[in-house]
């Protein structure tokens, strides 16, 4: 998932995914310790993707709030 791609989606969105893609990580760990992944780089591209999101919804706090400063 690009920043662009999820910078189209809502909060509630973004959340869904975000649960989504910790759900994966969680999957792809278990492969790894137990000798069943194919590909170990895709632990390294969920990560990433974790951090895309996460990183947009806290671009999107401070529009929602009314852009007020704490």
């Amino acid at each position: 998932m690009k920043a662009s791609e999820a910078r189209t989606l809502s909060t509630e969105e973004l959340e869904e995914k975000l649960d989504g893609l910790k759900k994966d990580l969680f999957f792809l760990r278990m492969q790894h310790a137990t000798n069943q992944l194919d590909n170990p780089i895709k632990i390294n591209q969920v990560k990433k993707d974790i951090a895309r999101v996460k990183t947009v919804i806290r671009e999107q706090q401070p529009a929602q709030a009314g852009g007020q400063d704490a």
